[in-house]
């Protein structure tokens, strides 16, 4: 096994779990020794989710380091990747092929299975989620034993698989759809609130990429949009946007809440127009080194912009302390049994929280605004949904626990949070 630290937490350092084994097993073999002997195991990517996907008081496994390479497909459509790769890795990897991705997120240190698992996106009216791209996957069970699945041998465990939650066993290798590699050129600018409500969603419709970032108690917001481009070498920058500035203005919010909108207000009057462009893979992501808490819901796309404003009227009204901008996306539709997409395209409105200031509260205030516009959150997002909701917003919910049971009858693969949702 590979050197490890004496415990595991995530990304944000909100889910913790120091009595768990935490390895990095360099191989399937190790990996399958491992889980044959645990009687719990989870696995662990880049350590991304919010809620506790992850935790265990067993075993936790990360296979970032199982040797594994690339392979590309005679068809040059589908490539098959090691489970534990990084975005990163995976979509430098790709373009040395002349490949690269449908649409990633937007940051990309996520593991490939992780990403798959938990239904993670980017922003495109017609682009799903990178789940939508899963074609088969090497698939260990809880006996260590690993098998090919795919639509035509598994068909449902296949279908459960695609959004899995890391349910049905450890992910060792992905097959995936690819295209050929393209170049996209990015754009920031300023827009007005009044603009973005009125015009929005028809820009959308002659954009493959279009989103916005809005800082509550401000009245514009960042527009952002990517575009295909011609062939051209990598960016000067690695990122969008310059965080250092940021850092300190969420900090002199920590210390001083009631300067919220008046920062907020400040930090807007400034100009925010910028542009770069690159290979895809260098531009989708961007440099996020500010930890926050994040809680994102996913709502029918008309009824995405009227949300975001009742979101910001309650904000104002009960002067709540949010430091963070709201990011709003929108996805395409998709068929996977436990996907958010999977009712027709969606609205994502992503609301986040610095890591030094409290989310609970303003979470609880804005979540049930979301909920009653008919979201459904992102699955490793901060979230407060029951069995009971489960079953009520997603109808393949009992399907997709039998396969569950079917895959993993002594609940190997299951910790507290899934159990109740999902034993």
């Amino acid at each position: 096994m590979s050197d490890t630290p004496t415990h595991w937490r995530n990304w944000s350092g909100s889910v913790t779990a120091p009595s768990a084994n935490f390895i990095r097993p360099r191989d399937e073999g190790e990996l399958s020794a491992a889980v044959q002997r645990a009687r719990k195991v989870r696995a662990t990517g880049a350590g991304h989710s919010f809620m506790p996907l992850c935790e265990s008081g067993e075993l936790i496994v990360s296979l970032e380091n199982v040797a594994g390479a690339l392979t590309v497909l005679p068809d040059r459509q589908t490539a098959r990747a090691p489970a534990g790769w990084s975005l990163k890795k995976l979509t430098a990897a790709l373009w040395t092929e002349g490949l690269s991705l449908a649409n990633q997120g937007d940051v990309n240190p996520q593991s490939l299975a992780g990403s798959m698992a938990t239904g993670t996106h980017g922003t495109g009216a017609k682009l799903g989620s990178l789940s939508t791209l899963a074609r088969g996957f090497r698939l260990m069970d809880g006996e260590g034993v690993s098998r090919w699945i795919d639509k035509q041998t598994t068909p449902d465990l296949f279908e459960a698989q695609r959004l899995s939650l890391g349910m049905f066993g450890i992910a060792t290798e992905i097959e995936f759809e690819v295209m050929p590699a393209y170049c996209l050129s990015e754009k920031l600018e300023k827009v007005s609130w009044s603009d973005v409500k009125a015009n929005f969603m028809d820009w959308s419709k002659s954009r493959r990429h279009i989103e916005f970032l809005m800082f509550p108690y401000a009245d514009q917001v960042i527009l952002k949009t990517l575009e295909l481009c011609d062939d051209c070498p990598p960016p000067a920058r690695t990122s969008d946007m310059e965080e250092e500035s940021f850092r300190r203005m969420l900090d002199v919010c920590t210390a001083t809440p009631f300067l919220i909108p008046t920062l907020q207000q400040t930090i807007m009057k400034g100009g925010f127009a910028a542009a770069r462009q690159g290979p895809a893979y260098t531009i989708f992501p961007s440099d996020r080194t500010v930890p926050f808490e994040e809680m994102e819901y996913e709502l029918p796309a008309a009824a995405g912009l009227d949300a975001m404003g009742e979101v910001l009227k309650t904000i104002r009204k009960k002067k709540l302390k949010v430091s963070f901008p709201f990011e709003f996306r929108l996805v395409a539709p998709d068929d996977i049994w436990m996907s958010p997409m999977n009712a027709g395209p969606v609205a994502s409105i992503s609301m986040h929280q610095y890591s030094k200031m409290r989310f609970q509260d303003v979470f609880a205030e804005i979540e049930p605004i979301l909920r009653a516009a008919g979201g459904r959150p992102h699955w490793a997002k901060r979230h407060t949904l029951t069995r009971e909701d489960v079953d009520r917003l997603y109808p393949m919910a009992e399907r997709y626990r039998g396969v569950r049971r079917a895959a993993d009858a002594p609940g190997k693969f299951l910790n507290a949070h899934l159990e109740a949702l999902f034993s």
